[in-house]
């Protein structure tokens, strides 16, 4: 009787043994899905910022706005007869100070 009962108990943990740890088994099963999970989750970031972009992208192709704001934020343009000012912290830096300060005249 003692041998059919360490018998089945041998049989019931070699049936279990693919069940947990086999190719198919719960472990891989659980780890599989975890990277799932992170995948989706670097996707919706993905096509939240492709989002974005294309509504860039056709605000670029269909107004001026977005490429005048371009224009003054990135390349430090200003239209014509425009008064540009800039007001520094009391102790920032200047990247481009000038040697001879500019002397401008007021336009009427």
């Amino acid at each position: 009787m003692r041998l059919i009962a360490l018998s089945f108990a041998a049989l019931l943990l070699l049936i279990q043994y693919p069940l947990w740890l086999g190719k198919g088994g719960w472990l891989r099963v659980w780890e599989l899905d975890r990277q799932v999970s992170q995948v989706k989750a670097n996707n919706d970031k993905l096509k939240e910022r492709n989002g974005k972009l294309e509504s860039e992208v056709q605000d670029l192709k269909n107004g001026t706005d977005a490429v005048e704001e371009r224009a003054r934020f990135e390349l430090g343009m200003i239209k014509k007869n425009e008064i540009f000012v800039q007001i520094l912290a009391p102790n920032a830096v200047m990247a481009n100070k000038p040697d001879h300060p500019v002397q401008e005249t007021a336009k009427p």
